[in-house]
């Protein structure tokens, strides 16, 4: 597999840590480098373990998650886009959504990588160099997640509760695409 197959799988498995990262963004209240470099190496690193798992779990539960593995995205996606949009209406401080810690970040970074562990599986079945596959999935999606914090930073700030809202619905409609697309 050559190098701009790579980075369009990469760039593929990045959109949606990409557009949860602007959820993130959008519920901080305060922004600096080390918040984006945070969040970044969650989904980074999120994304990058996960093919390696699926490479050396290979064949070995391939049927049995490739059934359920949108289920589970759409599930968590859901259950985190809805609390979203119900802390909003509610006027609740976000002090789940503030941290930005294993807690706050394994469920983000595990739903929008599941799609990760999936690729792994077929980088066990073709010619791939996985060190550098790896790589540059892990390189791509914390560079999308950096700025995608930025991004909802600046969104967030300036329209805070409507954006709130809408991150939450954004969530729910990446959910609902990973089901129709299964379909």
């Amino acid at each position: 597999m050559n190098f701009y197959k790579v980075l369009l799988i990469s760039v593929g498995l990045a959109m949606d840590a990409f557009a949860v990262s602007i959820c993130k963004g959008i519920c901080l209240k305060e922004i600096n480098i080390k918040k984006q470099i945070k969040v970044g190496l969650y989904f980074g690193l999120f994304q990058a373990i996960m093919p390696i798992i699926g490479y050396f779990l290979g064949d070995i539960f391939n049927d049995y998650l490739l059934v359920f593995d949108h289920y589970i995205v759409f599930t968590l996606l859901v259950i985190i886009g809805v609390n979203m949009i119900m802390e909003t209406i509610a006027n609740k401080k976000d002090t789940f959504d503030e941290q930005i810690n294993f807690k706050a970040m394994f469920i983000p970074a595990l739903a929008t990588s599941i799609d990760a562990l999936a690729v792994g599986f077929s980088f066990a079945f073709m010619k791939v160099n996985l060190i550098f596959s790896v790589i540059m999935i892990g390189l791509v999606a914390f560079l999308f997640t950096y700025v995608g914090v930025k991004i909802g930073f600046k969104v967030g700030s300036k329209y805070e509760n409507k954006a709130k809202i809408i991150g939450g619905i954004i969530l729910i409609l990446i959910a609902i695409k990973i089901i129709i697309e299964q379909m």
